[in-house]
């Protein structure tokens, strides 16, 4: 099973080299990713593509929530966490 972040870079590798996927993503996100990755994302779930330009960056920032206890633990052992894709991907 692919990670979130695998998925995420098979999105945007096929963005950058698909102009037609591209248009698809931007136009449709939830169809054209649910096509891609033959996922369902639920329909309570939004899902936006941002294009970056030499003018604008984005930058997004995880849901705001007070870390777990395992969370704690893996930032005082050095590591870190991620946001995943709901499991339902």
């Amino acid at each position: 099973m692919e990670t979130s972040n695998e998925m995420r870079m098979k999105i945007v590798d096929k963005a950058t080299g698909d102009a037609d996927f591209r248009a698809r993503l931007i136009g449709d996100p939830k169809g054209a990713i649910e096509q891609e990755l033959g996922v369902a994302i639920p329909a309570s779930m939004s899902v936006e593509v941002h294009e970056e330009s030499e003018e604008t960056a984005h930058l997004v920032l995880p849901p705001d929530s007070k870390l777990n206890d395992a969370d704690l633990q893996a930032a005082a052992g050095g590591g870190g966490w991620q946001v995943a894709f709901p499991s339902t991907w």
